[in-house]
């Protein structure tokens, strides 16, 4: 066993230098388009340094157009490692540095998490291209670490210290509160309806225990994360942007996005009903997750950091790993394409034209969509007259 985990350190640490390797161009020559579009080699470390005045040590939320758009425990982490980088050198390489260094640490015990969660198939994690190529781009690694406790507690029914955890999560990058979804069926599944009670309000306790002193102080900054969310068209990513990219414009954009994931989230609680067996929260959250992705009306690069941990532990067995690979092969496509696209908007020379990213967009969304299918359908019986009866069981039962 303990050979098993000095492995999983060795492999996550060579996956995070080789990351790291990968943004030396930038860290070298400095982070300016479109060398850092040519190099792929973009991160909002430095970007946000200086854009939201972290250099001089800003308190991140006290600019109503210049706090930093993520929630609390984000903002403090980008606000905290400013003071770390000192007077002398380059301070956005020190800066970059400095975080990329937590974010190396936090992904090796992801890693470490995962190897718990699904002991069977952690190293496709570290072994993930698109993972590699994405660790340093974004600060996400402080919301996937904790996510995926949350997840692996409420498995092992330890529901206060998972909610905990969920609501800490929520509290760094806003997209783990869809697992609320999957919880709440669950405990629907088990009739364990005060149960659920007490985890959502344990969740919301925290959340806003760590949020009001924010509220009460820098209104609105704290409030531009909630307000940018709402105010962006069809962003870099998504499938929205494809589209426009390719002249198909989508009016009310909100209002469609939200319908695209209330049906999707529709669906996935027919899918919850349909299994024979309840199941476990890591082997659904993946679904949730990837409905929201593809239904936000943003879907950055660094989002399969997000989605890589959780559907590995979404796979039954090693007969899923082909199924990943060609998922991963599109996620790195779009890597590629992005980072290309923007080149050719900053004044490159040579880089891709508007329709090959979108088609590397829509690509990546497709493959998604193709994985999350063939994973539900090993997962779920054929749909026959078992399942009326099942899913009649249920109605009966919680009306």
């Amino acid at each position: 066993m303990k050979l098993i985990a000095r492995s999983a350190v060795f492999i996550a640490l060579f996956a995070a230098i080789l990351s790291f390797a990968k943004f030396e161009n930038c860290r070298s020559n400095g982070w300016a388009p479109p060398s850092d579009y040519i190099h792929a080699c973009y991160s909002d470390l430095p970007a946000l340094f200086g854009e939201r005045e972290l250099i001089t040590h800003d308190w991140p939320y006290s600019s109503a157009t210049k706090a930093v758009e993520y929630p609390p425990i984000t903002g403090l982490v980008m606000w905290a490692t400013s003071f770390l980088v000192g007077d002398s050198g380059n301070k956005y390489r020190n800066y970059f540095d400095i975080n990329a260094l937590l974010i190396a640490l936090l992904f090796i015990a992801s890693v470490l998490l995962l190897k718990k969660l699904k002991p069977e198939l952690w190293y496709l994690l570290p072994l993930a291209p698109a993972v590699v190529a994405s660790l340093y781009i974004n600060w996400d690694i402080w919301a996937v670490i904790s996510s995926l406790a949350a997840i692996y507690l409420f498995d092992a029914r330890k529901y206060r210290t998972s909610a905990l955890l969920l609501g800490i999560s929520i509290a760094t990058k806003f997209f783990p509160i869809v697992l609320l979804l999957p919880i709440a069926l669950i405990f629907v599944r088990r009739s364990k309806f005060k149960q659920f009670i007490e985890y959502l309000i344990t969740t919301t306790i925290t959340w806003l225990a760590i949020n009001l002193p924010f509220i009460f102080t820098t209104p609105t900054g704290w409030f531009r994360f909630f307000k940018l969310n709402s105010d962006r068209g069809a962003d870099w990513g998504s499938i929205w942007h494809a589209l426009n990219v390719l002249n198909v414009k989508i009016d009310n954009l909100n209002l469609i996005s939200i319908l695209f994931f209330i049906t999707g989230a529709s669906l996935f609680t027919l899918f919850i009903f349909g299994i024979s067996e309840i199941p476990s929260l890591a082997s659904v959250s993946f679904f949730i997750v990837a409905i929201f992705v593809t239904a936000s009306k943003v879907y950055s690069p660094q989002y399969v950091l997000w989605l890589t941990p959780l559907a590995i532990i979404a796979m039954i067995d090693k007969k899923d790993r082909f199924d990943f690979w060609i998922w991963q092969s599109a996620e790195l496509i779009y890597h590629f394409a992005i980072w290309q696209y923007l080149a050719s908007l900053s004044g490159a020379k040579f880089a891709i034209p508007a329709g090959a990213y979108a088609f590397a967009a829509l690509l990546r969304i497709t493959a998604l969509a193709w994985f999350a299918l063939r994973l539900m359908r090993r997962s779920t019986p054929k749909f026959g007259p078992q399942n009326l009866e099942f899913l009649s069981n249920v109605g009966q039962g919680y009306a």
